[in-house]
């Protein structure tokens, strides 16, 4: 079977956008005794996949975690449905560092109304102590659009993917 052809970065862009449009929420992977530790949350993205932004609870273990160690993925894939393909499903996994980011933050008071507006029955919690914003600096994307189509950028040019090509070996 013959690899399809790279994409553009224009169609890229559009494909990975349409896919976070499709999912709200995500996987979380924090560090838990040196191993992974997945939960579902909301998330909010910034003006590209680098910075991402969560709300959440002191109280959660993947909150305690990132109090502990600040290494975070976030992995986020389209709904998989039957009659499809799930090794065709797209899916995107970012890793970078996480951080709260403070009341006092000229970005807070814009990512916080940006955040209700996807999710207003968070509004109420915005009001407790133990939750927080956290801003996700996101170094790496590596994203799927099915079979030959893996692709790969940094935060330094988020809109430059490089495709994945299998090594070829004789």
């Amino acid at each position: 079977m013959p690899m399809p052809e790279a994409m553009s970065n224009d169609d890229l862009e559009a494909a990975w956008r349409t896919l976070v449009e499709q999912t709200r929420t995500g996987v979380l992977l924090t560090l838990r005794n040196e191993h992974p530790f997945g939960s579902h949350v909301p998330y909010l993205l910034g003006d590209d996949w680098s910075r991402v932004y969560l709300h959440l609870s002191r109280l959660a273990l993947h909150t305690q975690h990132l109090l502990e160690d600040v290494r975070v993925s976030l992995f986020l894939a389209e709904p998989d449905k039957p009659g499809k393909n799930p090794l065709a499903v797209q899916r995107i996994n970012l890793q970078g560092t996480a951080s709260i980011l403070p009341p006092a933050d000229m970005a807070y008071e814009p990512v916080k109304q940006r955040y209700l507006a996807q999710f207003p029955q968070s509004q109420m919690m915005f009001g407790f102590g133990d939750f927080a914003l956290w801003e996700l600096r996101m170094q790496d994307a590596h994203l799927v659009l099915g079979f030959g189509q893996a692709y790969q950028a940094r935060s330094t040019a988020p809109g430059q993917w490089q495709h994945q090509k299998p090594d070829k070996k004789s």
